[in-house]
């Protein structure tokens, strides 16, 4: 399935969606299926979720179900039983593989309010020219430096005119970027941390941050839809 968090609900993090999917599954009615064990859990897996804040038009899930049902059916079904900001936009059967090895890279835009587009175009300069950018991160195994250049296959300024309806009335700098999954993995603020680390790029005001895409790698840089070699699909069975 593919999910997106809109608005407000970017704020929601992966532990408190994974709390209301579960519910919209019991009040949807979805035959789930559970592992086995002492203590079974509905099994469902989550594909590189975006950090909290962050809002994003291509999450990605896998469950198992214990029957068949219409995939149309089943995203309505369960769209509605999440909040609005949370929607679910597409359902397919999964065929073979896992979800997660289709997940290569992810197309984000940052709105940076309040910063010259030529500012940031000379900033983006310094940065594609360096070889090598280092970053530090907490993580969970502490704190890490880790190169934020490596993973970046693309980076631009967008003008303000190809951004969405009012974001040129403001003074508004739009960067797009297409990055690599690598561990650990290089996020938006961190490549807002190589920028900061190879031109001094003090963002004012809080970036905006939209995951637009996610998926596999194409032949020539685009990304492609992970659940796309599934669509031959008509209903999802029990796995």
């Amino acid at each position: 399935m593919r999910y997106a968090k809109r608005g407000p609900l970017r704020f929601t993090s992966h532990r408190d969606f994974a709390r209301a999917f579960e519910r919209a599954l019991r009040r949807a009615g979805v035959p789930i299926a559970f592992s086995q064990g002492f203590t079974p859990h509905p099994k469902i897996s989550y594909a590189s979720a975006a950090p909290t804040g962050v809002a994003s038009e291509a999450e990605y899930l896998e469950i198992g179900l214990r029957a068949e049902v219409d995939p149309e059916q089943l995203r309505r079904a369960l769209d509605a039983a999440l909040s609005p900001g949370l929607d679910v936009l597409d359902a397919v059967v999964a065929g073979s593989g896992s979800l997660a090895d289709r997940i290569e890279a992810s197309h984000w835009r940052i709105e940076l309010p309040e910063v010259d587009p030529a500012v940031l175009d000379r900033a983006v300069a310094a940065f594609t020219a360096a070889g090598e950018v280092l970053v530090e991160r907490m993580t969970k195994q502490g704190r890490r430096t880790f190169d934020a250049r490596a993973a970046v296959i693309s980076i631009d300024v967008v003008p303000p005119t190809e951004t969405p309806s009012g974001a040129a009335a403001v003074p508004c700098a739009i960067l797009e970027l297409v990055v690599r999954q690598v561990t650990p993995s290089v996020r938006p603020d961190d490549v807002l941390s190589g920028l900061r680390v190879v031109a001094d790029l003090e963002p004012p005001v809080s970036p905006k941050v939209i995951r637009l895409a996610q998926g596999t790698l194409t032949a020539h840089g685009a990304i492609a839809d992970p659940l796309d070699a599934d669509r031959d699909g008509t209903a999802i069975g029990g796995r």
